[in-house]
């Protein structure tokens, strides 16, 4: 005589593996990933304020209950960051900061792309060349008076591509 197994909701499947599958089958379903990379510029020298250019560049987000979207700056003499948005005075005086931390002057090596390449390498490094940002409900997750930073610092920029991955769920 056989005997059969008392089936509950733990045990009804054969092996681990099916369990998960079958536990995340209504999360994969639900997930998004995007990626769009987007040319910006060229800017002059300074902080320039790209959120609306990053929100226009992937209206998908518009559909994401939680998640994040992730920007990467492809260049070793710009920069990303997220700060005030409000007054116009700020981009003046961080530019004016990053000057007297990393002036042009230094007795720099490296200096045959220019006198403005070396400090732009380092002011690229300080600052970062990605950032993350949370999503909620469909927008980014940002603070009342923040806002996306491109930060040139070359005199003679080129155009700058950002690489953008959207991951979250709908």
């Amino acid at each position: 005589m056989q005997t059969v197994k008392n089936l509950t909701p733990e045990n009804r499947f054969e092996k681990p593996a099916d369990r998960w599958a079958a536990t995340m089958k209504g999360c994969i379903i639900n997930m998004i990933w995007e990626q769009k990379t987007i040319r910006l510029g060229p800017f002059k020298r300074g902080f320039h304020l790209i959120t609306e250019k990053i929100e226009r560049a992937i209206p998908e987000i518009a559909g994401v209950r939680i998640g994040w979207l992730q920007l990467f700056l492809q260049h070793t003499s710009a920069s990303l960051t997220i700060n005030e948005n409000a007054d116009p005075d700020v981009r003046t005086d961080f530019e004016t900061a990053m000057n007297i931390v990393v002036p042009e002057n230094m007795p720099f090596v490296h200096t045959i792309e220019g006198p403005d390449d070396m400090p732009a390498h380092i002011k690229s490094s300080m600052l970062g060349a990605s950032l993350l940002i949370p999503i909620s409900n469909g927008s980014l997750a940002l603070g009342t008076w923040q806002g996306i930073y491109l930060c040139e610092h070359r005199e003679a920029a080129t155009p700058r591509t950002i690489v953008l991955t959207l991951q979250g769920t709908k």
